[in-house]
């Protein structure tokens, strides 16, 4: 879990809100207009510029970027330089029962393709549309997000727009005048909020994880390309740290 994300959303609402309650009355931030404005706007014209299944797999997409942690450089080379000595000891067809070891989703679908005796062109070629693809989704979650920030405060603006019109077609009526001054303004605090504070960095966070993914998912196809290639373990290790800074990189040994 992306510990992180989870502290800085909170904190942020936390701070807001201590802001609010400590200013006096923290009802007059509630009201039901400006939110629907703000929200219902915002969705519609989302569901308009996407289709419906892209903007209902955002939900899977900003889950897995707050709640799937990528394995770390070193626990990948670590794994592939073991699987790398049990196939030079005792050849491809020996890693299938450890495949199980590699973890993640990826890797396992790799070996399998080593252990099947696939050529190194044909595991490059499908290992790479694997990662093209998920480039492709993670751009266009990206997207989503990105729309719904901007989309956010336009519909604030619009919600002013409502709250002033209703504001000047009530100067006969002071008590009026209130409502519509209150629409006014929260509705344009809901769009900077959520645009903000939620959607922009969402945003900004799935692009991260996402070339760090894929820079991960590239390492990985090195290794397995190592291994098909029938390396040894020393030199898999070289091939898949030059993907790493040269502070970061360290001697690997295989522990099988």
């Amino acid at each position: 879990m992306d510990i992180g994300t989870i502290i800085g959303i909170v904190a942020g609402f936390a701070c807001v809100g201590i802001s609010v309650i400590s200013g006096g009355d923290a009802a007059m931030f509630v009201n039901i207009p400006s939110i629907m404005i703000v929200v219902g706007g915002m969705v519609s014209t989302t569901l308009i510029h996407f289709s419906l299944g892209q903007v209902i797999k955002i939900t899977t997409v900003v889950k897995k970027t707050i709640l799937y942690k990528l394995p770390t450089d070193g626990e990948v080379i670590q794994k592939m330089v073991n699987f790398a000595a049990i196939n030079r000891r005792d050849g491809s067809l020996a890693l299938e029962k450890h495949i199980k070891e590699a973890g993640d989703k990826f890797f396992i679908k790799g070996l399998r393709m080593v252990v099947d005796g696939l050529g190194e062109d044909a595991i490059e070629r499908q290992l790479g549309m694997e990662i093209d693809n998920l480039q492709q989704r993670h751009a266009i979650g990206k997207q989503i997000l990105e729309f719904m920030g901007a989309s956010a405060p336009a519909f604030g603006m619009i919600g002013t727009l409502i709250g002033l019109v209703q504001m000047l077609g009530s100067l006969s009526d002071p008590s009026g005048i209130g409502v519509g001054m209150a629409t006014a303004l929260i509705t344009t605090f809901y769009g900077a909020i959520l645009a903000n504070l939620v959607f922009i960095p969402l945003a900004g966070k799935l692009g991260m994880r996402s070339k760090g993914e894929s820079a991960l998912r590239e390492m990985i196809v090195e290794g397995i390309l190592g291994i098909v290639a029938g390396d040894a373990p020393t030199a898999v290790r070289e091939r898949m740290q030059t993907f790493q800074s040269t502070g970061k990189r360290v001697i690997v040994k295989p522990k099988i």
